[in-house]
């Protein structure tokens, strides 16, 4: 818990800087811009090879400390979230499990509900242009051979153009790991951006009755559901999904369980669970 808090504190002090240096930097720009427009036109033609690109260089900076800032931003809500609920980081890869009798009724249960949803959202190309070092992504870290996809919540640490490959870190391996945290190279196909928690308009829309896959609370693995329920007011509200094989004490059926909209991404095709 001490280390928890300290690093919380860490990324505070961090973000402070971060602003501060912000600030500096849009002071600069806005004295720029300022000179701009008390010069005439055909005076400033001629600050094309000093003005014109300190200006582009304030930009690209400021464009570099909000990317910075949103990384530790992030950070800083997942260790929150693990401050103030410590007991649901114990199941880091796995909702709990179902007997299989019980597993195949609510199966049962769900595709039957599901014959008269509406028709799920088109499958929509991933935008791989999206992803940025430090990002966390949805990965599938199993073979394309094995018997089921298993998809967990990564950071990008580099891409390598050489091999066309994503290098990723595992920020919280299991119990089983001895090693800390493990990393991966995997290619685009197993690799799906989440939409930007400040930006709510980079998620799809998806409507009631659509497949998708999702971070299941309180881990970090992601799951096939189903959107159910009525449709969000906002694009920055909760989906209610409903997770294949969930269960919960005193719940008939699949319990419906909010996710944020940046959890939430389009179902794979022929994904296996």
């Amino acid at each position: 818990m001490a280390a928890a808090v300290e690093a919380a504190n860490q990324n505070l002090k961090e973000l402070d800087r971060l602003r501060k240096e912000q600030d500096i930097i849009i002071r600069k720009i806005n004295k720029i811009h300022e000179r701009l427009s008390q010069t005439p036109p055909e005076t400033a033609e001629r600050y094309a090879e000093k003005l014109w690109i300190k200006l582009k260089g304030c930009y690209l900076e400021a464009k570099s400390l909000a990317e910075k800032e949103e990384s530790i931003s992030s950070q800083c809500i997942t260790q929150l979230d693990t401050l103030i609920t410590p007991a649901q980081t114990a199941p880091h890869r796995r909702k709990p499990d179902v007997p299989e009798q019980k597993r195949k009724r609510m199966k049962a249960d769900a595709e039957s509900s599901r014959l008269n949803s509406p028709a799920v959202l088109p499958r929509m190309p991933v935008d791989y242009s999206s992803i940025s070092v430090e990002d966390q992504v949805a990965a599938r870290v199993t073979s394309m051979d094995a018997d089921k996809d298993e998809w967990i919540v990564v950071k990008v640490i580099r891409f390598d153009r050489d091999t066309n490959k994503y290098e990723v870190i595992d920020e919280e391996p299991g119990d089983d790991e001895e090693n800390g945290q493990r990393k991966y190279k995997l290619p685009p196909p197993c690799i799906i951006p989440f939409p930007k928690r400040t930006d709510p308009s980079t998620a799809l829309d998806f409507g009631t009755g659509s497949q998708v896959l999702a971070v299941y609370p309180g881990t970090t693995a992601l799951y096939k559901a189903t959107v159910v329920g009525p449709h969000r007011k906002k694009k920055s509200d909760d989906y209610i999904l409903e997770f294949d094989d969930d269960e919960e004490d005193g719940v008939a059926g699949l319990p419906k369980r909010p996710v944020p909209f940046y959890h939430v991404v389009q179902l794979p095709e022929g994904h296996r669970q």
